[in-house]
Parts: structure tokens; C-alpha cells; sequence
């Protein structure tokens, strides 16, 4: 483990800015086409070697990051090879700590998971089931900072519109006291739907560009993964990154803590 002290960046004006990156990662699945979710469908039950090289590249690309969010990720089953992916790209990446969410277990053929690397220490770590149909949960890490925690909530919402809409007013309720938040995650529905306006109208959070298309990967023309800030944190960049090794791009965000806050170092 490293000390925390080396593991954020500083703007030069003193203020704490964090690299975020939020990543459904299909459980190693890269997917370059709609047609090969029936031709190569296998491969999201049966391990192969391919699963591991890709998860390998994923690493190469959030080693650079101080905190990802991980959706769709495998914690130890047949498909994956029994790797739980988690522990595995934190390994690979060099994050000291790390936490998986096991949202639904199909016996030893698949634990759909959340996931979150963090070079920070982080202070509380919660887990949330979210309304609805077993199977879609939350992750909400808290980080010290010399006045309120910074709060990292990481969730995969609902493939229906009813069931998204239960599941962010829950969310939007359990995130309401925080003064510092990031939420990110795959939100299966866009900047248009009636589900996300309600999360904007009712919590306040900055949203990225309803431009920075993230699915499908090979060819993007929607949003449907987003990361978003409460106003007490400048956004100082935000940008989808174009690695197709899952049927969804990353996206990213970085932020800068106010003026008068700063993260807690370790003793």
C-alpha cells in the first residue's frame, strides 16, 4: 500500500483534483457488433482466453485514474475462470484498495457485480440493493476530507423505464445529504428520459455533455453512462474514451475539491 499523499494530483493553485472513470465492462466481453450477442453469446457463459487478455488491456487503461467505477463485472465464476475481476484489475492496475458488490449469483456460472478501485483510503464503504427485481445495487464510498466526506456513489440501473425511476428516487434520497458527491454508473437510459430529468431536477448534480455517446462501442449514438457532480465540485474535464473492449465506453471525469477543502492525507 502506498501512502495517500502520492496518490492524488494537485492544480498548481493547491486544490485537490481527482481522475475518475466509470466502466461497464461486460465482464471481459469485448462486443464489436449487435449480431455477435447471439453468435458469440458463449462467451458470456464459458471461460476463454480472450475474456483475460481483454480484461488485461482494461487495466493498461485505468491504471492512470484515482477511482473507477466498475459495472458488469464478474467476482469469481465459471465464465470468468473463477477470477473475481474486481481483484484482479486492481491487481493489475496497482490500486491498493478495493470492494465488489455482488448484486446476483447464477450458481457457479456468473456473480454480476459492482466494483470500485480507488487509490484512496476510503472511510466507509456501503452497499445498497436497489428496488426492484433482485439483482441491481449501489456502491457508496465515503472519503475524508477536512470538512464533509466526499461521497463516490457507483450503480447499474434497470433495463425498464418504472423500475429506473424507483431506483433513482431511491438513490436520491440516500445521496441527499451529502454536500461533495459524484455519481456514476451505467444508467441504461439518457439525458432525455423522464427518469433522469427527475434525478437532475431533484438533486441538483452537474451533468456531462448529453453529446459524449457511450453506447454502443463500436459505434456510439447513446448516452447511457454518465458521471455526475454536485455543484460544490468544479468539473474540469469530461470525455468518453474510445477503447472497444466492451460493448460500452468509458467515461471519464476530473474534479477539483473548494478552496477550503482538502482530501485526508494518512498519518
Amino acid at each position: 500500500m502506498r501512502h495517500q499523499a502520492d496518490q492524488f494530483g494537485k492544480e498548481q493553485g493547491g486544490k485537490d483534483r481527482l481522475r475518475l472513470l466509470s466502466y461497464n465492462i461486460q465482464a471481459g466481453v469485448d462486443t464489436s457488433s449487435y449480431r455477435e450477442y447471439v453468435t458469440k453469446s458463449w462467451k458470456h457463459i464459458l471461460p476463454h482466453q480472450e475474456r483475460q487478455n481483454n480484461l488485461d488491456c482494461i487495466a493498461g487503461i485505468i491504471k492512470d485514474f484515482d477511482l473507477v467505477g466498475l459495472q458488469e463485472v464478474d467476482s469469481g465464476s465459471l465464465r470468468s475462470g473463477f477470477i473475481d475481476q474486481t481483484e484482479y484489475l486492481a491487481s493489475q492496475a496497482d490500486f491498493p484498495y478495493w470492494h465488489k458488490q455482488v448484486n446476483r449469483r447464477i450458481g457457479k456460472l456468473a456473480q454480476h457485480s459492482n466494483g470500485v478501485l480507488s487509490r484512496l483510503m476510503p472511510s466507509a464503504i456501503a452497499e445498497h440493493q436497489l428496488p426492484g427485481l433482485p439483482g441491481r445495487g449501489a456502491l457508496l464510498i465515503e472519503f475524508q476530507t477536512s470538512e464533509q466526506p466526499l461521497a463516490i456513489c457507483i450503480l447499474h440501473l434497470a433495463l425498464g423505464k418504472r423500475a429506473r425511476m424507483r431506483q433513482l428516487a431511491y438513490v436520491s434520497e440516500v445521496i441527499s445529504h451529502y454536500s461533495h458527491l459524484v455519481l456514476m454508473g451505467d444508467f441504461n437510459c439518457g439525458c432525455g428520459s423522464r427518469e433522469f430529468t427527475y434525478l437532475m431536477e431533484s438533486t441538483g448534480l452537474q451533468g456531462s455533455s448529453c453529446n459524449l455517446h457511450t453506447f454502443p462501442s463500436w459505434r456510439p449514438k447513446r448516452k447511457l453512462d454518465h458521471i455526475l457532480a454536485s455543484p460544490s465540485l468544479r468539473v474540469a474535464r469530461t470525455e468518453v474514451l474510445h477503447y472497444t473492449h466492451s460493448d460500452h465506453l468509458p467515461i471519464m471525469l476530473e474534479i477539483e475539491l473548494p478552496d477550503n477543502v482538502d482530501l485526508a492525507r494518512a498519518a
